[in-house]
């Protein structure tokens, strides 16, 4: 009987010790958040590559991002090493085609940054942005995420010289914690920027653009999660504090209109973005989901008509994007994919004469290093990601982002889930995964042959399999 005593007790002071070291660990959420059975989680991840011959599910099935692409996410965001051995698992739609005299390390050279906005002339602006990296996180806004998650990624890209989008949820403290360079979104119901009949507000744009590290704006016209219907943040996330920030009433769902009221056309669009640019005074975008392609061709032509119409840069999303709830019949079958809308755009833009006037952004489960050298290669100026900088917070792909109780906290509204994600650890995850892309990007091209990434081309990068749209014509077949 003594001894089993002792056993117990023995276990007990274990489980105590191991719960203990979970609760005040900052560098693992789920174990912050469910100590002692979070562990299950990490064996399984750890000893699962040891298991490989007895899974049910290949890596490369999981949706929407299977383990391979999570996988490389998380390992850079951990700063280990993203070496493989045994040859590749996945099978891939595009490959790069390699020069048989790649660049030397000595002669390769960074991004050279790319000007947004023009200083003179019509559509002219009096702050300019000089971006420094081609690849930055997209939007997300706070309330959708959790405050330490906005915190982090204000933290982490800042560190990385990225710029941080803020979603339509308007600016909070969180997003300035940083001190990096944001773009700042309104969405149709123009939160953070309304006036109190939720019209846009002059004066509320002035404060906005008065903090120097707001480098432009964005005017959201559609997003990949749901084009055609507007932002939905349920009644359990408008907290007092995000509906201070918003301008709307407290518990009660947040739900913007499917489109801007005052844009039903192209003038009234370019109206909008002239009015933005001339009050703020800093470069003005649109953010699009690509669907009749007759629109393209309207709006350029506008453009050339009416310079001052003229958007600074086009942020195109993909159909398969978004990052916030959605109804499905949206999420899953309205806007075309980013493989095919951006080689769409970049031909019209070309066309009208307007590739040196308007910069492109590209997303859409644009999260690894292929992806993304795939985008640049077929023309984008910039590439952009909302859920591979998730996947760099710990987010584990629960499914859970409109429930307000997601595992890792950087979606959550519960205060115990919000508590397991740490800031100060998350931003070094934030930056290291943004400077592990940068670099990687930068080895394939200079594997292809050229010193810069923003010098790969059409011809660096061709289709092996039919079934992907928007690759087939990329090549030099």
């Amino acid at each position: 009987m003594l001894t089993a005593l002792i056993v117990l007790f023995v276990i007990a002071c274990v489980i105590g010790g191991i719960y203990y070291h979970d609760v005040t660990q900052k560098e693992h959420t789920i174990l912050r958040n469910f100590p002692v059975i979070g562990h299950a989680r990490y064996f399984a991840e750890q000893w699962g590559e040891y298991m490989r011959q007895y899974q049910y599910l290949p890596d490369w099935e999981e949706r929407p991002f299977n383990r391979l692409e999570r996988s490389w996410v998380y390992r850079s965001a951990k700063g280990v090493s993203n070496l493989i051995s045994f040859g590749s698992e996945a099978t891939p739609s595009f490959a790069f085609r390699n020069s048989p005299f790649p660049v030397l390390e000595e002669d390769c050279k960074p991004f050279a940054g790319k000007l947004i906005g023009k200083a003179e002339g019509p559509g002219s602006c009096q702050k300019p942005f000089m971006a420094k990296s081609f690849f930055n996180l997209s939007s997300m806004s706070y309330g959708a995420l959790s405050h330490a998650a906005v915190s982090a990624l204000s933290r982490g890209t800042a560190k990385a010289g990225v710029w941080m989008a803020t979603g339509e949820g308007g600016l909070s403290s969180f997003h300035l914690e940083g001190g990096g360079d944001i773009v700042f979104q309104i969405g149709t119901a123009k939160y953070g920027v309304r006036d109190e009949h939720g019209n846009l507000s002059d004066d509320r744009l002035r404060e906005v653009a008065a903090h120097e590290n707001v480098r432009m704006f964005e005017v959201k016209l559609a997003q990949g999660a749901k084009p055609g219907k507007g932002g939905m943040l349920p009644a359990e996330k408008v907290t007092e504090e995000i509906a201070k920030i918003r301008g709307i009433p407290v518990g009660k769902p947040s739900i913007s209109p499917n489109r801007h009221k005052d844009i039903g056309n192209l003038v009234e669009l370019g109206a909008f973005i002239d009015r933005v640019r001339t009050v703020t005074g800093k470069p003005v975008g649109a953010k699009i989901v690509v669907g009749d392609p007759a629109f393209l061709d309207e709006w350029f032509i506008d453009c050339r008509a009416n310079p001052h119409h003229c958007p600074d840069y086009i942020h195109i999303d993909g159909g398969e994007g978004g990052t916030g709830a959605a109804p499905s019949a949206l999420a899953e079958a309205t806007g075309m994919p980013i493989t095919m809308a951006i080689p769409m755009v970049v031909k019209a833009r070309g066309e009208h004469g307007l590739t040196d006037r308007i910069r492109l952004v590209a997303a859409g489960k644009l999260i690894t290093p292929d992806k993304v050298a795939w985008a640049l290669a077929t023309g984008v100026d910039f590439i952009v990601t909302a859920r591979g900088f998730m996947f760099a917070l710990g987010c584990i792909q629960a499914l859970k982002c409109a429930s307000g109780e997601c595992p890792t906290g950087v979606t959550a509204t519960n205060p115990r889930l919000i508590r397991g994600l740490v800031p100060s650890d998350k931003a070094e995850r934030v930056a290291r995964y943004a400077e592990r892309m940068i670099h990687d990007v930068e080895m394939i091209a200079h594997s292809c042959g050229v010193a810069r990434p923003e010098d790969l081309l059409p011809q660096h990068v061709t289709e092996i399999e039919r079934g992907i749209a928007g690759f087939r014509n990329t090549g030099a077949e």
